[in-house]
């Protein structure tokens, strides 16, 4: 019976120890992701290249619309559709609670990981990225060309992930179809939230 005490405390040691190790390596990287003009390498096994505080606008194309998630000059996230180059000017006023909506997507988005890169040469018809269902822009802050794009194609047969491309790179990847599922949540909420239509004439 002791033999057997001692053994399970030891295997609650050792997954103790793990835990451990896991929040400290997170919470490491947090410290230097927060820390500005600190280059930090970035997780390769993550979609998103930067953390989410050095994104500046996010753009989802999707059943034929543009969804554009950006910054105001506070740094609070609202909500608008693309606006043609003579409407760029336009500024929105951030709604505190849909702001935090936002935030707390893209803040799970930004997180998401890559589970499989897949074998080259496979068609892209056979993932659903021939013609992509949704096009994501990411964007530094002010930047004109995005920083990452990413071509959403269809749920593995696991129902669990979804096939994606970074355009520029030849392999596709899978990636948590729950990361897609909640930026559709998102624009639906923003969309009926009405927000994107609500502009404020700069001063």
């Amino acid at each position: 019976m002791s033999l057997r005490v001692t053994a399970v405390w030891g295997v609650l040691m050792v997954l103790v120890g793990t835990i451990l190790g896991i929040e400290m390596r997170d919470y490491i990287m947090t410290q230097h992701e927060d820390r500005p003009g600190e280059q930090v390498s970035r997780d390769p096994h993550v979609l998103v290249p930067v953390p989410l505080e050095q994104v500046g606008a996010v753009e989802i194309a999707h059943a034929g619309m543009v969804h554009r998630f950006e910054r105001d000059a506070a740094g609070a996230w609202f909500y608008h559709g693309a606006h043609a180059p003579s409407n760029a000017a336009h500024a929105h006023q951030a709604d505190p609670v849909m702001a935090k909506r936002i935030d707390t997507a893209l803040q799970g988005f930004g997180r998401t990981r890559i589970e499989r890169i897949l074998a080259t040469g496979q068609a892209l018809q056979s993932y659903g990225l021939a013609n992509p269902q949704m096009l994501i822009l990411v964007y530094r802050p002010k930047a004109l060309e995005p920083l990452l794009q990413v071509a959403v194609g269809d749920v593995a047969p696991d129902t669990f992930s979804r096939y994606v491309m970074v355009v520029g790179r030849a392999s596709v990847v899978t990636i948590a179809n729950y990361q897609i599922e909640n930026l559709l949540g998102l624009i639906q909420l923003a969309v009926e939230s009405g927000q994107g239509q609500r502009t404020v004439k700069p001063s």
